[in-house]
């Protein structure tokens, strides 16, 4: 509820994101950030802009748009744990479809074996499943807000 400039009373659609939604939100953005330049540096699996062919890593750039518009919304009260929570899930499942499922465009071996080092590879490997999984924890923990907020 919110008391307008005439004294009336009115709903307003505003939800209230906890600090834990901003910091998987700041994690994930890292951790993506950092996956998206670790395939620069092994060179496989680089689009447009690095490239001139249009492939899924440069679809998987909009990711960075859309965190922005849903950072703006969420700030402007349009958005809040239900839209974190739908967006987490959807890019944990994107992210599980291309790299670790059987149908993955970028297995584990795209990304661990073009490293000289074998442990270099195994970290950006690492990096990329700790983004997994804190797009995973991110949708869990904005379904619990939003949950708790509609009870």
């Amino acid at each position: 509820m919110r008391q307008s400039d005439d004294g009336t009373t009115r709903t307003t659609n505003r939800t209230a994101v906890t600090r834990g939604v901003y910091l998987v939100m700041a994690v994930a953005t890292l951790l993506g950030v950092g996956h998206h330049v670790d395939h620069v540096i092994r060179g496989n699996h680089v689009g447009w802009p690095v490239t001139a062919q249009v492939n899924p890593f440069t679809y998987s750039l909009a990711i960075y748009p859309l965190i922005a518009v849903g950072l703006y919304l969420t700030l402007s009260g349009r958005a809040g744990n239900r839209y974190w929570a739908g967006f987490f899930a959807f890019s944990a499942a994107m992210l599980a479809y291309f790299h670790v499922s059987p149908w993955a465009v970028e297995p584990p071996g795209d990304v661990i074996l073009p490293y000289a080092d074998p442990a270099v590879g195994y970290l950006a490997f690492a990096v990329l499943l700790a983004l997994i999984a804190s797009v995973c924890l991110g949708s869990l923990y904005a379904a619990a807000a939003w949950y708790r907020e509609a009870a």
